[in-house]
């Protein structure tokens, strides 16, 4: 693709690892697809923690191809989600939004003195300013949304006449929701902050005030520009909705499984997992992670060691260093194997992956997708009930939701049952084995040159390219 010497695109991202992941990999995609030139900017407390040695600390740093800047969001030195409930959830919102449309304005102007102007400026989800920082300084905005097209949608139709309706039930976990365009969904099955039902879950409205925030950002825009990380034949039916209101992109799966650009929120275990990992046959390690954010019960926790070990196969568990548990013995001879972190596109490639025991995150849904690996999801908060309800049904068919019990814990003998199911010899297991190698296919051939996604994200530069010419 040729694309007019010294584009430049900042990309805009929330200091979590579920935000970031996505963001480097998407400058990966930017800079080897189109060419353009890419710099990420996210907040001082994050940017610290992925370059350490830096000299001084908020300097601009390269890694690669791409470029980081930090903006200042006002909680410089201790960015943790504990802040929201410790202080006033307004006072923070006003505080980020304050200090980071400032900052973030000074990045743009720093960036034009030295000759890089900013051609475009796209932001991840929660962070509706910096789409009114790119308007003031003239500049073309587009919003990254790192989850499924269709809670976008879930999202989109809340904010547009379905809130009464959903809230009057969000009580009642089973109650069928009908949403235009899309399949029939049960309360549990949408967004979790559409649904608080505690007046005392800050956070939770936190986010649903930036969303709604967002929301109101994009209606400003006569057609807003929505960069998607899925693809067409995946989420048809969401995105044909979300088109009739703004210019769609699809442009996933994007993932390190093609890029690699550096720089983590995490460092890696220093266990040599894939060495582990080397040992075991072909399909029987089942491989469990709860991602980034989510913390386990010390009960979870014990249920899923009895399991796991119940069931008879060798399994490689991530477990963060914060969620550990004092008493909970996790491992035990040479068939199991825990660390804090791992490269997770690394282990879902790997051979011996039969199984992988998940959240439902939005980024290990995709990633399991594109490795071929089929799931039992357990979802906990967030768009991962929707996941998991997508990944078992509508089509899709690599997973099997576990049955929770009244505490919402997943008990050892239904995680048995669901690792039987999905590793063993009976027709379901079959079936969700075939459908986790076909999406593996189709997720590549999205990625791959001339393919679906690829057209999409050179059709987004070209359109951004065109607009400043105009």
């Amino acid at each position: 693709m040729e694309i007019p010497h010294r584009q430049h695109f900042l990309l805009v991202a929330y200091p979590i690892q579920s935000h970031m992941n996505p963001t480097r990999n998407l400058a990966g995609r930017l800079t080897s697809v189109t060419g353009v030139g890419v710099t990420i900017s996210t907040a001082v407390s994050g940017h610290r923690i992925m370059f350490p040695s830096a000299v001084p600390p908020d300097m601009e740093v390269s890694a690669g191809s791409v470029s980081y800047i930090p903006f200042s969001d006002g909680y410089d030195d201790d960015f943790k989600f504990k802040i929201v409930g410790d202080d006033d959830s307004g006072s923070y919102k006003s505080q980020v939004r304050v200090n980071g449309s400032r900052t973030l304005s000074a990045i743009l102007d720093r960036l034009a003195a030295r000759g890089r102007p900013v051609t475009c400026v796209v932001c991840t989800l929660v962070i509706p300013w910096a789409a009114g920082v790119a308007r003031r300084h003239g500049i073309p905005s587009a919003v990254y949304w790192i989850q499924p097209a269709t809670s976008f949608a879930c999202y989109y139709h809340y904010f547009h006449g379905y809130d009464q309706l959903i809230a009057s039930h969000s009580e009642d976990p089973m109650f069928p929701v009908s949403l235009p365009g899309l399949p029939p969904l049960r309360i549990r099955e949408l967004p979790s902050f559409l649904t608080i039902t505690s007046k005392d879950d800050q956070f939770s409205s936190l986010v649903l005030d930036g969303l709604r925030e967002g929301f109101y950002e994009l209606d400003q825009e006569a057609k807003p520009r929505i960069l998607f990380n899925t693809f067409d034949s995946l989420e048809g039916d969401a995105l044909r909705v979300i088109k009739t209101k703004m210019e769609v992109y699809a442009i996933g799966p994007v993932m390190s499984l093609e890029i690699q650009t550096g720089a983590d929120l995490f460092k890696q275990d220093e266990k040599d997992y894939m060495e582990w990992l080397d040992t075991k046959p072909a399909s029987s390690v089942v491989y469990v992670s709860f991602g980034s954010l989510s913390s386990l019960k010390r009960r979870q926790m014990e249920e899923l060691v009895l399991g796991l070990r119940e069931s008879g196969r060798p399994y490689l568990w991530v477990l963060r260093k914060d969620n550990r548990e004092e008493g909970v013995e996790l491992e035990g001879g040479d068939d199991c194997m825990v660390v804090a972190w791992c490269n997770q596109v690394q282990v879902l490639s790997h051979r011996s992956i039969g199984c992988f025991v998940t959240h439902c995150g939005w980024n290990s849904t995709l990633e399991s997708l594109a490795c071929g690996v089929p799931t039992v999801d357990v979802p906990q908060w967030a768009e991962q009930g929707l996941n998991a309800r997508l990944m078992e049904e509508e089509g899709w068919g690599i997973g099997m939701r576990g049955v929770v019990d009244e505490e919402g814990v997943l008990p050892a003998a239904e995680l048995r049952r669901c690792l039987e199911v999905v590793m063993g010899g009976g027709e379901r297991g079959e079936e969700i084995r075939k459908k986790a190698e076909m999406w593996k296919e189709r997720a590549r051939e999205a990625v791959q040159d001339g393919g679906s996604s690829e057209r999409n994200l050179e059709a987004f530069v070209k359109e951004i390219i065109r607009s400043t010419k105009a």
